[in-house]
Formats: C-alpha cells, structure tokens, sequence
C-alpha cells in the first residue's frame, strides 16, 4: 500500500512538474488561424498568414497581446487581401527574450518578417502600442509600405519627463507578475465597452501564462515595452508621415488617452491631433466600442478598412 502510494505520488508529482514547466507558446489556445514560426536575428517568430491578395495587410498587435488579436479581422480580410499577423518578440507564440522592447526594434522586426516573407504591396495595421510601432517604421523604412492604418494607435498623445518618469516608475515586473485573477478581468474589462464573450479566451490564457516557465520574461518584456514607447515618442513626428493613412478610434476608449495624466484631454481631441498632424489622413471613430475597437467591432471595423483601401 505504501509502494502505491509512493507510486500514485510520483505520478501526481510529474505531472504537476510537466505543466509549470510549460512554456507561454505551449500553454496559451490555438489561434483561430494556423500559425507559422520563422527565425528573424536568432529570435522565433510567429505569424499567421492568410488570403492570396495582391495587397498584403501586416497587423501588429498591441501590448501584451498576440496575433490572434486580429482574428475578428482577418477572418473576412483575407477574402480581399493577404493578411499576415506577427507575434512581436516578448508575446504570445514568438521568443520572450529580445535585445529590445522598444516602438523602432518592433518596427525593424516587422520590416525583416516583410523581407524574408517576400510580401508586396504592403499596408502596415498597428493597434495601441503595435500602432507606435507602425508609425516608426513608416517613419523609418517609408518604401516598405503603400499605406499606414493605426487602430487606437499609442504615440498620439503627449506626455513630459515628469509624466513619463511616473509611469515608469508605477510598472514593475513584480506588479505585473503578481496580477491577480479579479484584476486580470478588470483589465479586460477596460479594453472595451461591452466586453464581448469571444475576448475569455484571452482572459483565460492570461490567467494561465502565470505558471508558465517564460512568465517572468513576459513580465519583463510588459514593463520594458512601456518604458520603450515612452522613450521612443512619436507625437513630434507625427507630420514626417508621408504615406496615406487611416486612423480609426473606439468613441469609449478608456486607455488613450490616459485620465490621470491627461484630465483635460479626450479620445476625440487625440483623434483629432492625429488628423492634424499626419498630412493626407482619415479619421472615423466607431460608436460603443472601447480600446480594443478592431475586436469589439470588427464587422465595423473591417468595413472601415476595406471601404479606405478600394
């Protein structure tokens, strides 16, 4: 009875060790699309790559987010166009551990996985920190893309050393590793302004990349990727833009701009900075819909894109 014991213990034992040895690529969901790994300067890349257009779409995601974040978007894009939707380095399925988390190394690693994926007749997608990121390779490498689309971009609003210093100063990885469940939906919660059932997915596999054997990377790549966009500004550069660009916001969006620093600005006054600033630009914001506006409304959303690019 005690060799079983000893036996059925042993068993217990491995498999609890096996799960929290899982890394992030092997714990969170399948996405809704294939996905595809490539080597991108010795680091893993994942992408999904969908449709047979003469255009190509390249979506970059946001801040602690993945490809899969564009899904909502992809599924009927990749009837006109070929889509492709990377996992940046720090997040979801690609390596966690890069030599940077900044808008310009984003911006690099995008213009690579364009190269070495052989894509033409490029528009470059960014949502919220992936938007920073779009509008720095625009900036950067203009004849890589035809057009500029920023969903919810960061990079828009404002922020002076003493700003920038606090938020620094408020993110830790020991905070964000030590996130709790309730406030993980809360988080959630704020990306939009119904929270639509399809995001428990990524509320799911956010609460369960916290036994992952990467996490503490991830958690770092979060705080250093904040740290990066505040660095890297935009907002002066604004008007270097020279491709065509379409700026879409969700008219609820309670991230950008940020309340606390900025009491006195609003998503629509952002909005209109940004068509302000970056010449020959479209500016549409989508009613009852939060940050995260290309997943809480993608039929809108989609149509906003498609009805641009023809």
């Amino acid at each position: 009875m005690i060799k079983m014991y000893l036996f059925l213990s042993l068993i217990i034992s491995t498999v609890s060790f096996s799960q929290k040895a899982e890394t992030m690529k092997n714990t969170t969901s399948e996405y809704k699309f294939a996905t595809h790994c490539t080597k991108i300067d010795n680091l893993e890349i994942a992408y999904i790559k969908e449709g047979k257009g003469k255009q190509t779409i390249v979506f970059i995601h946001g801040l602690s987010s993945n490809a899969d974040a564009w899904s909502r978007n992809i599924e009927n894009l990749k009837e006109k166009y070929t889509c492709v939707a990377l996992d940046l380095p720090g997040f979801g399925k690609s390596s966690k551990v890069a030599p940077a988390y900044t808008p310009i190394y984003y911006a690099d690693i995008v213009v690579k996985l364009i190269d070495k994926l052989k894509l033409k007749n490029v528009i470059v997608a960014g949502h919220s920190m992936g938007g920073q990121a779009a509008i720095k390779l625009a900036l950067n490498h203009p004849e890589k893309l035809k057009k500029l689309i920023l969903i919810a971009p960061a990079g828009i609003e404002e922020f002076n050393a003493q700003q920038s210093l606090l938020m620094k100063n408020a993110v830790t990885a020991d905070m964000v590793s030590k996130t709790t469940d309730k406030q993980i939906d809360r988080n959630y919660q704020l990306n939009f302004f119904k929270l639509p059932e399809e995001a428990q997915t990524m509320i799911s596999d956010r609460k369960k990349i916290k036994q992952a054997t990467d996490f503490p990377e991830y958690c770092d790549a979060i705080v250093k990727s904040i740290a990066g966009m505040l660095d890297e500004s935009t907002h002066a550069e604004l008007n270097l833009i020279a491709v065509e660009t379409l700026v879409v916001f969700g008219e609820n969006d309670n991230l950008i701009p940020n309340r606390y620093l900025n009491p006195n600005l609003t998503t629509n006054l952002v909005g209109g900075i940004a068509q302000e600033k970056i010449k020959n630009s479209t500016l549409h914001f989508v009613s009852e819909s939060g940050h995260f506006v290309q997943f809480e409304k993608p039929t809108e959303v989609n149509r906003i894109i498609t009805t641009w690019l023809e």
